[in-house]
């Protein structure tokens, strides 16, 4: 570990959910799930336990370089919540990047969250309506043999 204080970030924006070291970003991780931001824990109260429609999401969940304030693996889905220290360019380039990785994000601000949290889920589930299951996510289907043995009625 370089001479840098673990918890600032670097001039590139590295170690704070921005592309930092893999092992620091679990760190990091478990640092941001104990110490979230008020609109963080309002959101989490929403998204927790399967609550919304049945989503499962993780909180603070790494995804490569990255960090996701929530995560639904089951459907690729990552819900941003941004507050004053978040960079518009940074965030374009990392939604590409995960874009580009088949993940969907949708952001908020902090404001949003704490003012409009109805408007919030109600984008959320809108969103998330429109996205398939993940492929990886998914349970996979038995072989039938030729007497339609192992197929599930539906």
């Amino acid at each position: 570990m370089s001479d840098r204080d673990a918890s600032s970030p670097s001039p590139s924006g590295e170690g704070l959910g921005w592309g930092a070291p893999n092992g620091s970003l679990a760190e990091r991780a478990r640092h941001m799930r104990r110490n979230p931001s008020e609109a963080e824990k309002r959101l989490w109260r929403a998204l927790s336990n399967s609550q919304l429609r049945g989503l499962k999401f993780r909180r603070q969940h790494v995804i490569g370089r990255y960090i996701a304030d929530f995560f639904c693996p089951a459907i690729g889905l990552i819900v941003e919540v941004d507050g004053d220290t978040h960079r518009r360019e940074r965030d374009i380039c990392r939604d590409r990047t995960m874009t580009d990785a088949g993940f969907t994000t949708v952001r908020f601000t902090n404001a949003e969250a704490m003012g409009n949290m109805e408007g919030v889920l109600l984008r959320i589930v809108e969103v998330a309506a429109a996205l398939p299951p993940r492929r990886a996510w998914r349970l996979p289907h038995p072989n039938p043999s030729p007497e339609g043995e192992g197929l599930k009625a539906h």
